[in-house]
């Protein structure tokens, strides 16, 4: 009986034991219960920033892989199309002068009646108001009617070229056609004024049109104050036949004037040069192109540059290419020599 105690009292040890057991196990549920929270929480910012890592990673390569990349120039022509485009350039540019100088042109071409090239076209510079002018030289030196048509039967073609008014189809324009409908021997330049300030440019629209309406070894240019002897002009140009990059005419040079209104003044004139000096050119009244340079001046006519007067505007063309310069003294017309084939009217 002495032995019970002890037995209630090892019962009793336990169930204290057991409680704080109890009592101690609680907080540590709590605790691993947060624990777990914080863990996912933290796998959760983790998984979304690698997430996030991934978008931006996507982001990037795309970028980098549009960015602009080191090209060298050739690559940059090669891409760009320029290396291709510009040797089609040339290439139909060749082809183009090839068709132009075999003929294939929009105008059909006259030819003389042997077949043969024609030797020249001569285009007599006129206005509206010359006329008289226009008559003097019909009586004279110019062939008319039938005796034209017979000169062109020879391979030389006479016109007077004239530009359309600034009110195209005005009284102006309306007698230069009822005279050409009369006479036949005008050439006649469209989308141009007839002005003094606008020579320059009716010398480049006389040469482009020329050259694609008659197909002839050379193109003359002449002055209305020009009077010809037209056999001697015939026989200079017929010792020159055959003569491609032929630039003819009665050269000169001399000082460019500065001061504006003194006569013959060059607004450009500080284009050439510390000297003031133009460069060598044929004198207006009267200059000659082979077929080839008339070529050249149809071809590039929107590209060339006009200066204030004709003479030295198509000597400033000539230096760019390959050119013959012929200093012939028949063609000084206002010397006082004997054989020449020209003299002022």
């Amino acid at each position: 009986m002495e032995s019970l105690p002890t037995t209630v009292s090892a019962k009793s040890d336990r169930r204290g034991r057991s409680s704080k057991s109890q009592n101690t196990s609680k907080p540590s549920l709590i605790l691993a219960f947060f624990s777990c929270l914080a863990w996912l929480y933290v796998a959760g910012r983790l998984w979304q920033d690698a997430q996030y890592r991934a978008a931006l990673n996507t982001v990037l390569k795309k970028n980098y892989d549009q960015r602009p990349k080191v090209l060298t120039v050739e690559d940059k022509l090669v891409v760009l199309g320029c290396k291709d485009l510009e040797r089609r350039i040339v290439e139909t540019e060749m082809e183009l002068a090839q068709a132009k100088s075999q003929g294939y042109l929009k105008n059909q071409k006259s030819v003389s009646s042997s077949g043969k090239k024609m030797l020249a076209v001569i285009g007599v510079y006129t206005g509206f108001g010359s006329h008289l002018k226009r008559n003097k030289f019909r009586g004279s030196w110019m062939p008319r009617d039938d005796a034209l048509k017979k000169l062109e039967e020879r391979g030389v073609v006479i016109r007077f070229v004239i530009v359309s008014s600034a009110n195209r189809g005005d009284s102006l324009d309306r007698k230069i056609d009822e005279e050409n409908r009369a006479t036949k021997d005008f050439l006649i330049l469209e989308n141009h004024e007839e002005a003094q300030e606008e020579l320059p440019k009716k010398v480049k629209f006389f040469y482009s049109a020329a050259v694609q309406n008659w197909d002839a070894e050379f193109y003359v240019k002449v002055d209305d104050n020009v009077d010809l002897d037209l056999e001697g002009m015939i026989g200079l140009l017929e010792s020159r036949r055959g003569q491609d990059g032929a630039y003819i005419g009665c050269m000169k040079s001399g000082d460019v004037i500065t001061e504006e209104g003194s006569q013959w003044y060059e607004p450009e004139w500080w284009k050439f040069g510390d000297d003031k000096s133009y460069f060598r050119h044929a004198t207006g009244s009267l200059v000659i192109l082979s077929k080839n340079l008339a070529q050249y001046v149809n071809i590039n006519s929107g590209l060339l540059k006009t200066y204030a007067y004709d003479d030295t505007t198509i000597g400033s063309w000539m230096i760019g290419v390959q050119t013959t310069y012929i200093d012939d003294n028949r063609l000084c017309c206002s010397s006082t020599r004997q054989e020449k084939v020209c003299s002022m009217a």
